[in-house]
């Protein structure tokens, strides 16, 4: 059976740090490099997977209702990290309130979409595609925006996924985005001579088998050129030893290199805390709070802080009253973070969710997370939305 070119980028375009099939566009320049200036925009994106509690990260300290929700959960007015009379922050995110109160964090709070799904998989393809609840998409929203840059163009821009599989998010109808835990490790792989003597010695040229050769070639070579970037100009900063550490520390010596990649994502799980969920949040949070610390800090020493755009997501929040095992489940509108030495707009950006006005119990949206992508894809890097979004979503105003 003949595999269809457009199938194949759609369903195995990837590279993980075992295995070696990554898109076309991911070639290793190696003839012609493309310098970046301290200019050049990055976005760093962290999905918290699983469906973090949002009330339990940006908590309304003087919210009857929480507290009679959440009689063991709640987390006391005297533990938050205080950002004004009204809200605090979980106590293990003690960087982000510095950031907050040195004017470079923004926190949106309510964000979610209309006639929200509360299945992981459903909701976090909704995120992924910038779909509506009842379109199925299988292209994410990354992906397109690869699609939109990279026609026609000799050397198109990159994004890196620091994971061993690639989300949906970075799935393109043309074009994918790369996977990989460790550089090094797909370096390594990639340089195994007997995949360089499958290229070599291909005389094939049936059209499928000729473009399955083509991308294993491209693979080797891509393996090659961002192992070499990651190593020339490496941080010599210290990072937590945590997989998050390890990742925004890679995400660092790259955005210090040449390289011309313009977005890294990366996830921190699971947040789905149906159970134990005081131990478990405060666990991960301990991760992202240092990891982010580290990696904030390296930039604001090389001068690239005002480069960079991270924002955090989760698929969906929880329902404002615990469950009976110390936990919560599956609700629905959430809050987000953006980090950036550029932000027009600091602080609380929006007003905390109404407790008193709920759908069916759970939090009611206020703010379409298309309007986040919208956003990230016009101001920060500069492109049309229209072709990746399909439609037209009112304008954030964050950077």
């Amino acid at each position: 059976m003949l595999i269809k070119r457009r199938d194949f980028l759609k369903n195995g375009a990837m590279a993980t740090a075992g295995t070696l099939m990554v898109p076309k566009f991911l070639q290793a320049l190696s003839h012609e490099k493309e310098l970046i200036s301290n200019g050049q925009k990055i976005v760093v994106i962290i999905q918290l997977s699983g469906g973090n509690d949002g009330l339990n990260t940006v908590i309304p300290v003087r919210n009857d209702i929480y507290y009679r929700s959440r009689p063991r959960l709640a987390i006391k007015k005297e533990n938050a990290l205080s950002l004004n009379d009204e809200t605090g922050l979980n106590p293990q995110l003690t960087f982000f309130r510095d950031l907050y109160d040195q004017g470079e964090l923004a926190i949106l709070n309510g964000v979610g979409y209309p006639n929200p799904d509360r299945s992981h998989f459903r909701s976090m393809d909704i995120w992924h595609t910038a779909s509506d609840s009842r379109t199925y998409l299988q292209s994410g929203w990354l992906g397109r925006y690869l699609d939109s840059q990279c026609n026609g163009c000799p050397h198109p821009t990159q994004i890196i996924e620091f994971d061993d599989i690639l989300s949906l998010a970075l799935k393109g109808e043309q074009y994918n985005g790369m996977a990989t835990k460790n550089p090094r490790q797909l370096f390594a792989t990639g340089s195994q001579p007997y995949l360089k003597k499958m290229v070599d010695q291909h005389d094939d040229h049936e059209p499928v088998v000729d473009y399955l050769y083509k991308t294993l070639s491209d693979t080797i070579n891509s393996a090659d050129y961002i192992f070499k970037e990651s190593n020339r100009r490496p941080t010599k900063a210290t990072y937590p030893n945590t997989e998050l550490g390890k990742s925004l520390q890679t995400i660092a010596s790259l955005a210090f290199s040449e390289i011309n990649t313009r977005v890294y994502y990366v996830s921190l799980g699971s947040f789905d805390t149906h159970i134990n969920q005081d131990a478990q949040q405060k666990r991960l949070f301990t991760e992202l709070n240092e990891a982010v610390a580290a990696f904030v800090k390296d930039l604001k020493t090389k001068g690239r802080f005002e480069d960079l755009l991270l924002f955090t997501f989760s698929e969906f929040g929880r329902r404002v009253t615990q469950n009976a095992s110390g936990g919560t489940d599956h609700g629905t509108a959430n809050n987000m973070f953006f980090i950036s030495g550029a932000l027009k707009q600091k602080g609380l950006i929006n007003p905390l969710p109404d407790l008193s006005d709920l759908d069916n119990n759970d939090l009611k949206f206020s703010i379409d997370f298309r309007q986040v992508y919208q956003m990230v894809l016009e101001k920060w890097l500069q492109v049309d939305p229209m072709p990746i979004l399909g439609e037209k979503f009112r304008a954030l105003d964050l950077v």
